[in-house]
């Protein structure tokens, strides 16, 4: 549903939650956040991307958010499919590219839209040839930072789905950039809030485009810690999408740019590609990733 659909508005209800009546249907801070998680996830389903992802501490000059030092940047291929009940549920890999350093790190990721099963990660280190799995939530395992290949983001930050396991309120209706936007609160649950690093996060959500335009993110100190700026908003595939994320750190004052240089969709997958032979078995890996590039190009 996008801007052009709305006709009026017949009451605002400050509640749980505040709603909009729209076309006879009742929108409600989880409503607006579903088209959100759904747009997300159509720019995944069957893609092939590359991308370019780069940190730095930050630092302000003259009213700017600048890079304090040289940024590492590091170049990233992921694919990605949509599996499950109407394909909520998603697997995708994601393998270094640059620098040749770390070339051949990956990250295998599982995220399931079902309430109450974790998500599932492993990270494989090509230096010391190992695949590891990355434990969600409270779980007692060993484990390493939930980071994307050292980066601000976190495997939480970027998942899609289980948004039962939260409330939302729609706090006010504003501007960002020119772009009209409902500023929304979500809120875990008891049980999602053992799980998250998060007591609640606000969105800035594009009224036309469904698009997440800034997030704060906020400790169990109601202390913002992190921030997301999304930047050059297209349209692809029908779908609109940011491709350019950048996450700041407000704790340790880094930031990351996560850059999409290149998107394709409607790519055919393999599905043994996600799984962790893709992680240890180079020769696969290198084969299957040079026909992806070879249709693509």
């Amino acid at each position: 549903m996008n801007s052009n659909q709305f006709y009026s508005v017949f009451s605002l209800i400050f509640m749980a939650s505040f709603t909009v009546s729209v076309l006879g249907q009742e929108i409600t801070g989880l409503s607006i956040m579903q088209l959100v998680d759904d747009a997300q996830r159509q720019t995944n389903n069957s893609s092939f991307n590359k991308m370019q992802l780069s940190s730095c501490k930050f630092g302000v000059a003259s009213g700017r958010i600048t890079c304090a030092e040289k940024p590492r940047v590091k170049s990233l291929e992921s694919v990605a499919k949509n599996y499950g009940p109407n394909l909520k549920d998603t697997k995708s890999v994601t393998i270094t590219i640059e620098p040749p350093s770390e070339r051949g790190i990956g990250m295998l990721n599982f995220t399931y839209d079902e309430i109450g099963r974790d998500n599932e990660t492993w990270l494989y280190l090509s230096a010391i040839g190992r695949v590891k799995r990355i434990a969600s939530g409270d779980s007692d395992e060993e484990t390493e930072p939930a980071s994307l290949f050292g980066s601000e983001f976190t495997t939480e930050d970027t998942e899609t789905g289980k948004l039962e396991e939260y409330s939302f309120e729609i706090l006010d209706e504003t501007e960002i950039a020119g772009r009209k936007v409902w500023k929304i609160e979500m809120t875990p649950n008891e049980e999602r809030s053992k799980k998250t690093r998060y007591s609640r996060q606000i969105h800035y959500i594009d009224k036309e485009r469904h698009v997440a335009l800034r997030s704060e993110m906020y400790d169990r100190y109601n202390k913002e810690v992190k921030r997301l700026m999304a930047a050059r908003v297209e349209l692809v595939n029908e779908v609109w999408m940011a491709r350019s994320l950048t996450m700041m750190n407000l704790v340790t004052n880094r930031l990351s740019n996560m850059a999409f240089v290149e998107i394709y969709t409607d790519v055919t997958i393999d599905d043994e590609f996600l799984t962790q032979r893709t992680l240890t078995d180079v020769a696969f890996r290198e084969t299957e990733l040079e026909k992806l590039r070879l249709i693509l190009d």
